[in-house]
């Protein structure tokens, strides 16, 4: 069975998504990012797995590229609740 997510792929869009949402000064960039990650991804599994490109080549990197943008809203909620709750214990 093909792996679908591969975490080379996730952790290099994440990386890049970062730089793109922490350099570029725009509201629309939050809206190219998923584009921009779901074709890096593509990129990276043609890159790593090599042509042609098949429809297992294809999801595997779009779900890759894609999954990075949820990991880093993830991440971003993770970290802000936390700082929530550690102001919320200094002002109690």
């Amino acid at each position: 069975m093909e792996q679908y997510l591969n975490l080379i792929i996730i952790l290099i869009c994440l990386c890049l998504g970062y730089i793109l949402k922490s350099k570029v000064k725009t509201e629309k960039v939050n809206d190219w990012i998923p584009l921009i990650m779901g074709l890096t991804g593509v990129l990276l599994a043609v890159w790593i797995n090599g042509l042609p490109l098949t429809p297992e080549i294809l999801l595997q990197g779009l779900l890759s590229g894609l999954a990075s943008t949820g990991c880093y809203e993830l991440f971003k909620n993770l970290l802000e609740e936390r700082i929530k709750n550690i102001i919320e214990g200094l002002i109690k």
